[in-house]
């Protein structure tokens, strides 16, 4: 019988999804002694998993809750098998890049201090600060207290299904859009997807750059202080992806030279610690890693790992299969 080690904190209401014919084991975030399973379901967070991996024996395939697994397949090893959960959290991470670029450009940060202040006096420091980010010293009237989001040229960096995802969301805005991805391709869709290798090529026709691409060797440090340079002034850098992929030092000599803006649900290091430049550094807007949390988030990543088990046990292949490990299971009676 094939053996399901789940996280114990899972909502006993989400435990209906897996289907029978399993041993379910919920694995506490503190084990005391060795579990055995072959199935894990690991906490969507680096650290339990980190926790509990030294008790799990005789684990062959690993079902992340996530679209990322750097840490996990790090974690496992090679001879373990790792799933993602592409799906799981595209909706809400697509979700949260529409809302940041729209708070950037409807310069909400700004008003919600001003909320706090009781006056609205300070509202003509929109005008400054759009004078100053695309280096526009020209007279305006009515003043600048917004910008549009309509006719945008973005480049989305990452082409999975958040990057399609958010590619549906940001259309009806009448934006342009250009995809780059790890190889060019052309989808069924008919869209054409860029080489990322092409990237300083695009980079100085977008004026808001999207990052959701996952963090491996080949993108660690992607965007550095050419790369910055390379976008247009007053650009808008949206990163929902991993903090590494970002080189920070740069990141925060172009925002402090007012050269570009960025929205970041992630930052490197992470969290970052109370004294980091990053969080003074001016034209930039930070939530703590929580584009993919929304109560509609554990139920479709479970659905996913009990389908995941349905195909073990009809000995159908696995989906979404990032590292295929040594290991193996057989169907036990």
């Amino acid at each position: 019988m094939l053996r399901v080690g789940y996280p114990a904190s899972l909502p006993v209401e989400l435990i209906k999804e897996f289907p029978t014919g399993i041993e379910l084991i919920p694995i506490p975030s503190n084990p005391e002694g060795e579990i055995t399973i072959d199935f894990w379901i690991p906490p969507p967070a680096p650290v339990p998993g980190q926790k509990v991996w030294p008790h799990l024996r005789g684990v062959s395939i690993a079902q992340s809750m996530m679209a990322g697994t750097e840490w996990l397949t790090q974690l496992v090893g090679p001879s373990v098998t790792v799933c993602n959960a592409q799906g799981a959290h595209s909706i809400s991470t697509a979700e949260w890049t529409l809302a940041a670029i729209l708070a950037m450009l409807k310069y909400f940060p700004l008003y919600r201090d001003l909320q706090r202040t009781s006056d609205w006096r300070g509202r003509s420091k929109a005008s400054k600060d759009y004078a100053e980010i695309h280096g526009d010293q020209r007279p305006q009237y009515p003043a600048i207290l917004q910008e549009e989001l309509s006719g945008k040229r973005v480049l989305i960096v990452g082409y999975g299904d958040i990057g399609k995802t958010i590619e549906k969301y940001l259309t009806p805005f009448g934006v342009q859009i250009t995809r780059a991805a790890r190889s060019a391709r052309t989808t069924s869709e008919g869209h054409r997807v860029e080489a990322i290798q092409q990237l300083d090529q695009l980079l100085p026709n977008a004026e808001i750059v999207v990052l959701i691409l996952p963090h491996t060797p080949e993108s660690h440090g992607l965007i550095g202080a050419r790369q910055l340079e390379l976008m247009p002034q007053g650009a808008l850098l949206v990163n929902a992806a991993r903090g590494p992929i970002v080189q920070t030092d740069a990141l925060i000599e172009a925002l402090n030279m007012r050269r570009i803006r960025a929205a970041l649900d992630v930052t490197d290091p992470e969290p970052l610690p109370p004294d980091h430049p990053l969080w003074r550094a001016p034209n930039l807007f930070i939530t703590p890693h929580v584009a993919g949390s929304t109560p509609q988030f554990s139920p479709r990543a479970i659905q996913i790992a009990a389908g995941q088990i349905r195909r073990l046990l009809q000995g159908e292949p696995l989906m979404n299969v990032v590292q295929a490990g040594t290991a193996s299971y057989s169907a036990k009676t």
